[in-house]
């Protein structure tokens, strides 16, 4: 056989194992990730049984196709996460460094004291 037949067969499996997950679970990573791993698995497992390299692209195209199918909509359910504001990064990175010199003066100083104190 060859890879070519072997991989539409891991696709009717893992069409298959899509049949048991409902639509509105279809982006619940807990439900999914057996499925998905499965197709990524077979995938790979005869690619490198066969002397394939992998990724290919034909396992990349039976990805995608899974994507398209069925997880085209997952990222508009869940909120994308942008960076903060640029005065509100700048503040996160310029505290810490501000705080650096003051910390090591202070250990200067507590140093001196105890040396002072004997």
């Amino acid at each position: 056989e060859n890879y070519t037949t072997i991989t539409q067969r891991c696709w009717d499996y893992f069409i298959s194992l899509m049949e048991n997950v409902s639509a509105s679970e279809l982006c619940e990573w807990k439900v999914i990730s057996r499925p998905y791993s499965e197709l990524r698995y077979c995938l790979e497992f005869w690619a490198d049984r066969l002397n394939y390299s992998y990724p290919n692209a034909l396992a990349e195209q039976y990805i995608f196709q899974s994507h398209h199918r069925y997880f085209h909509n997952c990222t508009l359910e869940h909120p994308v996460y942008f960076d903060p504001p640029e005065d509100v990064l700048l503040a996160m990175i310029i505290a810490p460094i501000c705080l650096i010199p003051f910390l090591v003066t202070l250990v200067i100083w507590r140093s001196k004291d105890s040396k002072a104190q004997a």
